[in-house]
């Protein structure tokens, strides 16, 4: 009779593959959420080399008015008649202190549009109306080749 010797190979490794489904699993659950946590309506924003921060927008009473590029009016994400947009605002500062209401315009918007609903929302009553815009990206130029002599 033979008695061999039977060592069990130790794995000293660590297995990731757990880790890295996790991590995919987390990756696309913050892909499908991310643009549910957007307050309002989309709009393509305006751009500006330095757009004033403006915390308060993304509280959650705070007021919120978009207007898209075909003239559309929303009142939070709520489509409305531009005409009710003065009573919707009255009916929402009347327990209020903090008279501010914020404007999302696309960048597309028509001017005049835009300038009548600022004159609703003054009409109503409010302090402050905020304009929101974007930060424009900046870009990267290339060096101009020098003349020659």
């Amino acid at each position: 009779m033979g008695i061999s010797k039977r060592t069990a190979v130790v794995n000293s490794n660590i297995n990731v593959t757990p880790m890295v489904d996790v991590m995919l699993v987390l990756l696309i659950i913050f892909m499908v959420i991310t643009p549910m946590l957007q307050k309002g309506v989309s709009v393509d924003m305006a751009k500006t080399n330095s757009p004033a921060p403006m915390p308060d927008a993304d509280k959650e009473d705070s007021i919120l008015v978009s207007v898209q590029r075909d003239g559309a009016v929303y009142f939070g994400s709520d489509k409305i008649n531009p005409d009710e947009l003065t009573t919707k605002v009255k009916d929402r500062l009347t327990n209020k202190t903090d008279k501010r209401v914020f404007i999302k315009a696309d960048q597309r918007a028509r001017y005049g549009k835009v300038v009548e609903i600022v004159d609703d929302i003054r009409s109503a009553g409010v302090d402050e109306v905020g304009l929101l815009t974007e930060q424009r990206k900046a870009t990267v130029t290339a060096p101009r080749p020098a003349a020659a002599k």
